[in-house]
């Protein structure tokens, strides 16, 4: 019997990873294909990847959508961490209240956040285009920042702030020599989140972009009734670039800890 639900199990986790991971392949394959054909290989060619890089509204969507998500994260990473910071020391009635608040945006969906920011630039006459698309994802990711980053404080000692200030630290050192440190990891996993978020988003931008002002998500919509391989090969790179650092990220930890071990046992 336990062998029959470990075989079940395991041929459960088979189709799970078959179903996420199959599609993905199916598009790195086609983006080598020789023809339009998305059913029929009809062999090998680098041909989409030329007209990709070709492709000047390909490559203009590829640098808004970068460029946006570069200055979003850093804008609200910084803004994210010091609104952090300020509502730990706050008071329990106003840091509870104001973190209901950041939730609001991440419970509501993505369409009624779209509007009201659309509705927003509106009513106060802003023309729509880079700006706008900016400053709404700036304001999409702040919340999944502090959302990272509020658990790390609640772990930090309080204590360690007031006793770098009693050593002669001044307010400044304390917070970035003392509390920046402690609360780093919930500060890089925001800031990965929310270059995540901004580099992925589709409604929002669809929403508050301009004329000619169009990312990735908008431009790949854009497409969706005509056949385009381009988009394979745009998709292909992208999955190449997040495995990439998927496999540094998890390599280079694994890395410094042999490292350690070794010094450890030479000591």
């Amino acid at each position: 019997m336990k062998k029959l639900k470990s075989l079940f199990s395991r041929f459960y986790l088979l189709l799970v990873l078959a179903f996420f991971y199959l599609p993905i392949l199916y598009v790195v394959v086609f983006s080598f294909n020789d023809s339009k054909s998305l059913s029929k290989f009809t062999g090998f060619s680098l041909q989409w990847y030329e007209k990709m890089f070709a492709n000047r509204t390909i490559m203009e969507s590829i640098y808004y959508t970068v460029v946006i998500a570069v200055i979003a994260t850093v804008v609200s990473t910084i803004v994210g961490t010091i609104a952090a910071i300020g509502l730990s020391k706050s008071r329990r009635i106003v840091k509870e209240l104001t973190l209901q608040i950041n939730n609001l945006p991440m419970m509501n969906p993505e369409i009624v956040t779209a509007i009201g920011l659309m509705l927003l630039f509106t009513s106060l006459n802003i023309k729509t285009g880079f700006m706008t698309l900016l400053l709404a994802h700036i304001a999409f990711c702040i919340p999944y920042v502090m959302l990272s980053i509020m658990p790390k404080l609640r772990q930090m000692d309080p204590n360690l702030p007031e006793a770098a200030l009693d050593l002669g630290a001044t307010p400044w050192q304390a917070l970035t020599k003392v509390i920046v440190p402690e609360i780093m990891p919930g500060i890089v996993s925001g800031a990965l989140i929310a270059f995540t978020m901004s580099f992925d988003d589709f409604v929002i931008s669809f929403f508050t972009t301009g004329p000619g002002i169009n990312n990735i998500s908008i431009y790949v919509y854009s497409m969706y009734k005509r056949i385009n391989p381009s988009i394979n090969a745009l998709s292909t790179i992208i999955v190449v670039m997040i495995t990439f650092v998927l496999i540094l990220v998890n390599v280079i930890p694994m890395i410094k800890e042999r490292k350690l071990k070794k010094n450890e046992k030479l000591d």
